[in-house]
């Protein structure tokens, strides 16, 4: 079995590397196992929406047991390093990271929500003083809400304040930042310019680039946010019409172990 500083390593290293990390976000145990068992799976990351609408939650609004609860269960469906969607950190982000790594985590997303550069600088540096104290490299893949929260900002004046926030929260201890958005070849460079080679992460919104061309740009890491449990929902839905439609079950569905 391997232990959680070791997964923390074996993720840094899959953060550090030439290729980009590519994760299929996960929402329960069963999701986890599935994409653990692909062969081109080396790491799993959780969806924080994902979780939070399986236990009848709005994005954001699950508790934190709830939150830590699944992750766990994640965690123990697997022996590949879990990356954990934790909302803003809640209250006490050093408190919620410390509790992580110890249901297993050894990465996880905290959103800063566009809170005041102090506030979220300071908040990351709880979450590094933690980790450290854990002993383990912890990667906090620290997201900066500068695109979705934007507004009606000129696109120079977003792009300026996610490469500042940033910065900043890689000073702060951060392993990578994480830019939610629609980012096309022209934003990409210019965040990678301003934040650093290999130390952005995307997530693959439809219309977005390919991982390939990410990659190229110098993008370290793209994960899939809510979109996969949507595809499955959607696949879901359609069977059941069918179903209702006096249809039957596939002859090619798969059974799980």
């Amino acid at each position: 079995m391997t232990t959680t500083p070791e997964k923390a390593l074996t993720l840094k290293a899959l953060h550090e590397a030439p290729e980009i990390l590519r994760v299929v976000n996960v929402w329960d145990a069963v999701s986890a196992r599935v994409v653990s068992d692909l062969p081109g799976t080396t790491a799993i990351a959780t969806a924080g929406h994902s979780i939070a609408a399986s236990h009848g939650y709005a994005d954001g609004e699950i508790p934190l047991e709830s939150a830590l609860a699944a992750v766990a269960e994640i965690v123990q469906a697997t022996d590949l390093p879990v990356t954990a969607d934790l909302d803003d950190g809640f209250a006490d982000p050093g408190e919620t990271i410390r509790r992580a790594i110890g249901v297993g985590a050894v990465g996880a997303n905290v959103e800063d929500r566009l809170a005041p550069l102090p506030e979220a600088v300071a908040r990351v540096e709880a979450i590094a003083r933690a980790a450290e104290a854990e002993g383990v490299a912890f990667q906090l893949n620290a997201r900066t809400d500068a695109f979705l929260r934007g507004g009606e900002r000129p696109i120079d004046e977003v792009v300026d304040d996610a490469v500042a926030r940033g910065r900043a929260f890689l000073d702060a201890g951060a392993a990578l930042v994480f830019v939610p958005g629609l980012l096309d070849r022209e934003l990409t460079q210019r965040l990678v310019a301003g934040i650093g080679d290999r130390k952005v992460s995307v997530i693959g919104f439809p219309g977005a680039l390919s991982a390939a061309e990410y990659e190229a740009l110098g993008v370290a890491r793209i994960s899939y946010g809510p979109l996969p449990q949507r595809v499955a929902l959607r696949a879901l839905r359609d069977l059941a019409s069918d179903l209702y439609g006096d249809g039957v079950i596939p002859h090619d569905t798969p059974t799980l172990n």
